[in-house]
């Protein structure tokens, strides 16, 4: 799914302008069918004003300290097929190359469960979804539910039928633990 993308900015005289109205495309995991993400705008450094509109640098998926990210993803539901001979060495290596700094958050040992130095903003555009915490604890969302995810251990699970849509903002934390 292509999602639409406007973009305002400044002119040089310092005006409000529409500088982009683009779409952007799913980034796609082959080795995990159902699964795609938009990586819609983000950076790791203080914004300032004026600008012209353009992507602030953002290379890893998650953010630095003071970094931030707004991302789109989808939870495919547990019962997806994954290609035949997929291998966790395979799904690490497109994580990387598609997704640079994603896959060495994922516990191969627990599918799934992973931890940021993030705090994560998230809500529920479709679908349902369990979030599931590292004490086996769990909440089902629907569509409008939101959660704040503070740095904690934690995965998606879709037992369901239909992929769950969610819209994330991430922020760049500090651990102090």
């Amino acid at each position: 799914m292509k999602v639409r993308r406007i973009v305002t900015g400044h002119s040089a005289e310092g005006k409000a302008i529409f500088a982009s109205d683009a779409t952007v495309d799913p980034i796609v995991l082959e080795q995990l069918q159902g699964n795609q993400f938009h990586r819609l705008w983000g950076g790791d450094t203080v914004s300032t004003f004026p600008d012209d509109g353009s992507p602030p640098a953002n290379p890893r998926y998650f953010p630095e300290v003071g970094g931030f990210r707004f991302v789109m993803f989808t939870v495919p539901p547990s019962a997806t097929v994954l290609p035949s001979g997929v291998t966790p060495a395979a799904v690490a290596a497109e994580m990387e190359e598609k997704l640079p700094g994603l896959a060495e958050h994922m516990e191969p040992e627990a599918p799934g469960m992973h931890t940021t130095d993030t705090i994560d903003f998230e809500y529920v555009v479709s679908g349902r979804v369990v979030l599931e915490l590292d004490n086996g604890a769990t909440r089902e969302l629907g569509p409008g539910d939101t959660v704040v995810q503070n740095g904690t251990r934690h995965a998606w699970r879709n037992p369901f039928a239909e992929p769950c849509r969610m819209v994330g903002f991430l922020v760049g934390a500090e651990r102090k633990i």
